[in-house]
C-alpha cells in the first residue's frame, strides 16, 4: 500500500510503498477514506513529541471502511472512525474508573502505532466508532479528534447551557466547539490571531471576537484555550470571573509565565488540563454532531500532498481543518 511515512532522521514524511498491515486478534482492517491533519501530528513530525516509533505512519483522524476483521457493531463495509486514544490496557486504577484517557499504558493512533496516513489502516476494534454511512468520509474526520477533544474540554471546564464561553484560539477544534456552545445557547467571545479565523469565529456566530492582545468585554465563566502557548493561559485567566476555569486543549505546552496571584486565580479560579479522551467522549459527541448536523468546511490533499497538508497546519493557511484523501 502507499503510505506517507516518517523516518528519526528526517525533517519531512516520505511517500512510500510499505507491507499492507496483517489483521491479528481484537482488530479490524479498515480501507482509509479520509484521514484529519492535527497539529498533534506537526509536534509528532517537529519532535516537540519525543519519537517512539521508527518509522511510523501518523494520522489518527481516521475514517474508515470495515474490509477485514468484521464485528457485530462493525459490518464488512460499514464506517468505522479512530482517534487519538486507539487502546488502553482496561486494568489499571485509571481505567477501572472510568479515565482511560490517563491511562500510563495507551495506545496511540499515528504515535506509538502506525495511523491513517495511509491506504490501510490496523485498529482496535473496540477503540473504533459507529460512523454514518450517508456523510462524506473528508466532513467526518476532524470530528474524530478535533471535535471530540474540544467536546471533552468543554467538559472539563464544566460548561453549562447559557453561559459565557472564551475560545482563545480559533483552529479546527475550536470551529467545531462553537457549533456544540451555540446548541447550547451559550455566548461564545473570541480571543485569536490572524484576520481570517477572526472572521471565520464571526461568521460561525460568536458574540464577540478580538485580538489575541483584547481582553474579552464581559467576566467570562469558563474559557477554553486552544494554542500551545502559556502566555494565551495567563490571558484567558485574566478574563475569568471568580470561580471560573480554564481548560487547556493542547498535548504540547510551551512554558507558563509568572502570574500574579492575587489578582489572577485568587477567588476559586482554575486551570484544567485537558488529556485525551474516552470512549465515552466520542460517541456522546459523535451522536451529538449527527443530532445537529456538524459538517465542517474543509480543506482536502492527496496522500502524495501530506507534507503540503502539515504545512497548511503549521502556518494556518487553510481555511478549515485539513484532511488527507488516499
Amino acid at each position: 500500500m502507499k503510505a506517507a511515512v516518517l523516518h528519526a532522521s528526517a525533517s519531512a514524511l516520505s511517500i512510500e510503498e510499505v507491507p499492507q498491515p496483517q489483521l491479528k486478534p481484537g482488530h479490524t482492517l479498515l480501507r482509509v477514506l479520509a484521514c484529519g491533519v492535527c497539529r498533534t501530528d506537526l509536534h509528532i513530525l517537529e519532535r516537540d513529541l519525543p519519537t517512539v516509533r521508527d518509522p511510523l505512519i501518523p494520522g489518527h483522524q481516521i475514517v474508515g471502511e470495515v474490509i477485514d476483521g468484521a464485528t457485530d457493531e462493525f459490518p464488512l463495509g460499514s464506517r468505522a472512525g479512530v482517534s487519538w486514544i486507539g487502546g488502553a490496557d482496561l486494568t489499571c486504577p485509571f481505567c477501572q474508573r472510568g479515565e482511560e484517557n490517563l491511562c500510563d499504558a495507551p495506545v496511540l493512533t499515528g504515535y506509538t502505532v502506525n495511523g491513517g496516513y495511509a491506504q490501510y489502516a490496523l485498529v482496535r476494534s473496540d477503540f473504533a466508532f459507529p460512523l454514518p454511512s450517508d456523510a462524506e468520509p473528508r466532513h467526518l474526520a476532524p470530528l474524530l479528534c478535533a471535535g471530540i477533544i474540544g467536546f471533552r474540554s468543554l467538559r472539563v471546564a464544566g460548561t453549562q447551557p447559557g453561559e459565557r464561553i472564551g475560545l482563545f484560539g480559533f483552529g479546527a477544534s475550536a470551529s467545531l466547539a462553537i457549533q456544540v456552545l451555540r446548541h447550547w445557547g451559550c455566548e461564545v467571545y473570541v480571543s485569536t490571531r490572524g484576520e481570517q479565523h477572526r472572521a471565520q469565529a464571526d461568521a460561525a456566530g460568536a458574540t464577540w471576537v478580538g485580538t489575541e492582545s483584547d481582553r474579552p468585554p464581559v467576566p467570562l465563566d469558563r474559557a477554553i484555550t486552544f494554542a500551545p502557548s502559556g502566555q494565551v493561559v495567563v490571558s484567558a485567566l485574566s478574563s475569568l470571573r471568580k470561580g471560573g476555569v480554564v481548560a487547556i486543549n493542547a498535548i504540547h505546552l510551551d512554558q507558563m509565565p509568572a502570574f500574579d496571584y492575587d489578582t489572577l486565580l485568587w477567588g476559586e479560579r482554575q486551570i484544567r488540563s485537558v488529556t485525551n479522551m474516552t470512549r465515552q467522549d466520542a460517541r456522546d459527541f459523535l451522536a451529538l454532531a449527527h443530532e445537529i448536523g456538524i459538517r465542517p468546511h474543509v480543506r482536502t490533499f492527496s496522500l502524495d500532498e501530506a507534507n503540503d497538508a502539515l504545512q497548511a497546519v503549521k502556518h494556518e493557511t487553510a481555511d478549515g481543518p485539513c484532511v488527507i484523501l488516499p
